[in-house]
Order: structure tokens, then sequence, then C-alpha cells
């Protein structure tokens, strides 16, 4: 009897504990944090659960330290700190301690320095690792000649394909030109960007490139596109108000242009150090490959500059 007690005793201290820990795995699954109790684990769960993100920052760099997930650790720091507006110091982080990190962790850190230097407004730095991420993918590295590549995305899982990672690319390319005021740049870039992958979005900073260089009628069409429904993502209501806003400051900036009679010098300068890299590449080796990434642009760019000579 005893022994039957005893055993239907422990019977329920096991059922017991395999509840406990189904319910610990179904919390991490939940909130999207990993087990354990190492220091990146209780980066994580200051960041994700507790929502302190500074005690998050003092147990990513023990992480760092201790060699505990670096790659994780490094890359969710930076973002935890650029949350922060500390994104000078994330910045700073990412140079020193990405040697630690495998290759494989270099795309994504790569990402995580772009959208950096968009928000400290370091355009030159951020131009230069576009360039050499586009570079990569020409050059077979990026994808290692497939045509799809895992990322994560909101910490879950995704397929990119080679086009919409050159589109990304191209898109952030052209806005950092924008910011440089380099609109001839930022038009052949974006346009390229439109043949890979058309969005109604990038059709706006193209309409916004041709505005600012007085060439109206050919920002008004490119905008009548979006207006019309005829480029994919035109339904999204904010990109519709966006190219009406820009609809109107196209027409209110007819008579100042007329009147003015100026020109944009530096809105017409070609950034001609990369485009006809790309023109050499496109007309020797690059159309054997899989992955016609810069066809077309030797065409933009004569096409830009016949136009500003005119």
């Amino acid at each position: 009897m005893e022994r039957s007690l005893n055993k239907m005793k422990n019977s329920n201290i096991n059922s017991t504990r395999s509840i406990m820990m189904k319910d610990n795995e179904l919390f991490h699954v939940i909130h999207n944090v990993p087990c354990g109790e190492t220091p990146y684990v209780k980066a994580k769960h200051a960041q994700l659960i507790e929502k302190n993100p500074e005690m998050a920052i003092v147990w990513f760099w023990k992480a760092i330290n201790t060699g505990d997930r670096v790659d994780s650790a490094l890359k969710d720091m930076a973002v935890v700190m650029n949350q922060l507006d500390r994104s000078e110091e994330a910045i700073e982080a990412i140079k020193s301690f990405r040697p630690r990190c495998s290759k494989n962790s270099q795309d994504s850190l790569d990402n995580v320095l772009i959208d950096l230097y968009k928000k400290c407004g370091r355009m030159e730095e951020q131009v230069e690792l576009l360039k050499r991420k586009l570079r990569h993918i020409y050059q077979g590295v990026a994808f290692n000649g497939k045509a799809t590549k895992t990322a994560r995305s909101h910490g879950k899982k995704i397929q990119v394909t080679v086009q919409q990672e050159i589109s990304r690319l191209l898109g952030n390319l052209g806005w950092a030109y924008m910011q440089q005021a380099k609109y001839l740049s930022a038009e052949a870039v974006y346009r390229k960007a439109q043949i890979v992958e058309p969005d109604a979005n990038k059709s706006c900073n193209l309409a916004m490139c041709l505005i600012k260089q007085g060439r109206f009628e050919e920002g008004r069409s490119v905008l009548d596109d979006v207006l019309e429904s005829r480029v994919s993502g035109a339904d999204d209501c904010r990109t519709r108000q966006r190219a009406g806003e820009l609809l109107s400051e196209l027409e209110a900036s007819l008579p100042r242009w007329r009147d003015a009679e100026m020109e944009d010098v530096l809105g017409n300068i070609l950034d001609d150090d990369f485009v006809l890299e790309l023109d050499q590449r496109t007309a020797t080796s690059f159309r054997s490959k899989r992955l016609p990434i810069f066809e077309q642009i030797s065409s933009f760019r004569n096409l830009l500059l016949v136009s500003r000579a005119g």
C-alpha cells in the first residue's frame, strides 16, 4: 500500500514537472526568448520581457566578452542602441567586434550598419557600403550563386530573392544620393530599381528626383502611373497620399522655376565612377552570369547626360 502511494506521489511530481517544463517552453516560444541562464539569454529577457533596454545592453556586452552567441549579441545590441539614439556607439561597436563574428553574420551586420549610417546622416559611408553590397551580388558572393537566401524579418526566417535584395539596396542607394542632392545619380539608380522590381514608393522617389531637376513633365508622368495604379503597391494609402503631395509640390514649383530660371548644379552631378564601373561590368564578363543586375544602366547614364546638356 505504501509502495503504491509513493509510486502515485512520484508520478504526480513527474507530471507536475512535465507541465511546468511545457509551460516554460511555451512561454519562451510566445515571447520569442531563448531558454537558459547565459548572458545572451538574460539580455533577450531584459530586452523583450522586462522591457529594460539599458540592462539588455549590459548583458549583451557580457555575452560578447564571454563569447556567448557573439553574432546575435552584437547585432541585437546595435539594434537596441539604435532605438536609444546611441547610434554612433552602435556603429563603433560593430566595427570593433565584427571580426569576432562568423562569416555568415557579416551580411546581416552590414544591413544594421546601413540603418545606423542613415540615422546618423553618414551618407558617404552608407553609399560606399551599399555599393560594396551590390558588387558582392554581382560577383556572386552574397548569394553564393543561388537565386534566394534565408534572412530574418521580425524574428522570423524568410526567403529573399536576388531581385528583392537588389531592389532594396538600389532603393537605399537612391535615397542616400538624394540626401546628398545628387539627383542624377539617384534617378539612374531608381530607374534601374524599377526595372528589377517596380513599386510605387520608388516611383515617388524617382518623381522627386525629376522635380528637383526641374523636369516636371517627366515627374508628372511618373506620379500619374502611381495615382492611376499602374505600378505595384499603388493601392497603399500612404503612398498615394505622398504621390498627391508631390504632384501639388510640382504644380507649385512650376512658376518659381520659370521665373528664376536657375539650375541646381549640385543636383546634376552624376556619380560617374560607380556608373562607369557598372557599364564596364555589363559590357564584359557579367553578361555570362546568371544575375543580370545592371543591364541598361549605360543607356540611363547617356540619357541623363543628354538631358543635362539640353
